[in-house]
């Protein structure tokens, strides 16, 4: 059985927010992402009695919105699971990282997730970390 992540974070290649707002709210019952800053969105939702915090960062990394579900308790086991979701349902380019991310690992290597289905291991470029 898969290990189930602490939490889950996905980088969205496009955020129109109706579209997140409606997809969180079914996945989560979470009400629509209100502003908490320049560019940071949040909501909190619930998933099987648990609270699920949920963070937007626009433009976190080379203009992709980072999506945050602060909970290990949401509907998916793994960053890889809620991007192939999250890519069907906003119909965008989802990216992820290839797992739990360990000392001596690449950090370069992520996991994308096309509309149409497709998916595969990339290179995401060093944006000057």
């Amino acid at each position: 059985m898969m290990e189930r992540y602490p939490d889950i974070e996905i980088y969205l290649a496009s955020v129109a927010h109706p579209a997140l707002n409606d997809w969180l709210a079914k996945a989560l019952d979470a009400p629509p992402l209100t502003s908490a800053g320049k560019g940071k969105w949040r909501t909190q939702g619930h998933h099987q009695g648990h609270k699920v915090p949920v963070l937007l960062v626009e433009n976190a990394a080379d203009g992709f919105a980072s999506l945050w579900l602060d909970s290990g308790h949401s509907p998916w086991q793994t960053d890889q699971e809620a991007a192939q979701y999250a890519a069907e349902a906003l119909q965008t380019e989802i990216r992820c990282s290839l797992g739990g991310w360990h000392p001596g690992d690449d950090p370069d290597r992520f996991w994308q997730v096309l509309p149409d289905g497709r998916e595969g291991p990339i290179e995401w470029p060093d944006s000057g970390r």
